[in-house]
């Protein structure tokens, strides 16, 4: 597996972009609420929109919508599999 610093972090992502989560670099409650709506290492995420001024953006992963801040998406490591 790539070391950290030669993934991106999913806020990198653009949207109608894919992205394949290889690391979930969060502690405690949010860590746990983020594995449990499915960003888990292995899932992948579609980057659906952005809100008016930037943040949050709205993703898909596994089958649900969920809005993540930057500070949040920049913690979840991975590459991006198709544009």
């Amino acid at each position: 597996m790539m070391d950290q610093n030669d993934m991106d972090n999913l806020y990198m992502a653009r949207i109608d972009q894919k992205f394949l989560i290889q690391k979930v670099d969060i502690k405690g409650e949010l860590k746990r609420r983020l594995l449990d709506l499915g960003f888990v290492p292995g899932s992948v995420v579609e980057v659906l929109k952005a809100s008016p001024l930037g943040d949050p953006i709205s993703y898909r992963v596994a089958g649900t919508v969920i809005a993540l801040r930057k500070e949040e998406s920049q913690l979840l490591f991975g590459e991006v599999i198709e544009s």
